[in-house]
């Protein structure tokens, strides 16, 4: 039993990552939960993220991201791949 609730675990961890992979995220239109998806993004750098782009308005480059603290530049480039930045 204890097999199959790590199985079940396991699957549920993944899944997210399965329903957006090869999907890119765009940052400037992204929920909290698919920023979350984010390779390093947690709930506080997904909400800081959120409040950056209602202040500041739309990202014009990924690397707007690096602006905001708790990012920084090594996140970006580890992220850059699936990231885009559409209106």
């Amino acid at each position: 039993m204890e097999t199959f609730r790590r199985c079940i675990l396991a699957v549920l961890l993944i899944l997210p990552s399965l329903l957006f992979a090869g999907e890119a995220i765009n940052i400037n239109t992204a929920d909290k939960e698919t920023l979350m998806l984010i390779t390093g993004i947690g709930e506080r750098r997904a909400d800081a993220i959120i409040a950056y782009r209602d202040q500041h308005g739309p990202f014009k480059s990924i690397d707007q991201l690096a602006e905001i603290k708790g990012v920084g530049q090594i996140l970006v480039e580890k992220n850059r791949d699936s990231l885009v930045v559409k209106e």
